[in-house]
């Protein structure tokens, strides 16, 4: 399966294809792919996201679905690249993965049936959808800083075509260990119905991401975690956690907080009542 990726080259933006352990340019030029400085592997006008989607992660929050799919937007000034510094700003502590499969467009799409969807995309790359849960007193509903602030959409490493998503095993690691495991197979909607819902009133472009949910076991990292996201056939997406160089500003807008919501919602609700939470220790 051909895979491509954005590098800096030279001080440029320059898109290579995988060779082996090295990145190959149009121009031949070469560089191993450990040492490149690695850029989205794409270009979006927008990322949507869809809030939940695979079985697993329903269940842990003892939940139900509704009959179809809800989504959030991601601005495009959250995104991040394959070994790029995830920052967690002075003053919050919630800050969860959550390994994805994302969907890149490669056609204008709008109106399409699902049946039509795999026609419009260019295939598909890793991601990471961290969730900045401080904010999610105030912004649950549009999950604008929750999930869009700086940083927090890495993609990667590579973009890769001819991709079947059926079957895939997806894994999250935090500094070596296992901690999320699931597969394609349990999400509830497929790539190409979510491309063919977005499509009935957002017109897609080349370029544009769609998130296509998380599986269970989503939990806080911290400065100096490494994480990882391995999909089958699509590569491993790396990044670390650090803490901003300044605290969020206190003279305007909403604060980070605390609430049985935040803390229920970061630490997976895995109990029998969300918001009553066992004994910390």
């Amino acid at each position: 399966m051909p895979e491509y990726r954005r590098i800096l080259l030279d001080g440029a933006a320059v898109q290579v294809t995988v060779d082996g352990d090295e990145l190959v340019a149009g121009d031949g030029r070469r560089v191993k792919a450990e040492d490149a400085r690695h850029l989205p592997p794409v270009v979006p006008s927008k990322v949507i996201a869809v809030h939940l989607n695979h079985r697993s992660r329903v269940d842990e929050f003892q939940i139900g679905l509704p009959d179809t799919p809800t989504y959030f937007h991601k601005p495009t000034s959250s995104l991040n690249a394959h070994q790029g510094a995830i920052v967690r700003p002075e003053g919050c502590k919630w800050l969860n993965y959550e390994g994805e499969v994302a969907i890149v467009i490669g056609r204008t799409a709008r109106n399409i049936a699902p049946a039509e969807a795999a026609e419009y995309i260019a295939g598909y790359t890793v991601a990471n959808d961290y969730g900045l849960h401080d904010f999610r007193d105030t912004d649950a509903g549009s999950m604008l800083r929750v999930k869009g602030s700086d940083t927090l959409c890495p993609l990667g490493p590579g973009l890769v075509t001819d991709w079947d998503f059926h079957g895939k095993r997806l894994r999250t690691y935090v500094n070596g260990e296992v901690v999320q495991d699931g597969s394609t197979d349990e999400m509830t909607w497929d790539m190409h119905y979510l491309v063919a819902d977005i499509a009935r009133t957002i017109t897609l472009h080349p370029g544009d991401v769609l998130l296509s949910g998380t599986p269970a076991h989503s939990r806080p990292v911290q400065p100096g975690d490494v994480v990882e996201v391995e999909v089958e056939g699509l590569g491993r997406l790396t990044n670390h956690i650090v803490t901003g160089p300044t605290a969020v500003r206190t003279d305007v807008g909403a604060q980070p907080t605390e609430s049985e919501e935040v803390l229920s919602t970061a630490l997976g609700g895995d109990w029998e009542f969300r918001g009553i939470r066992p004994p910390r220790r």
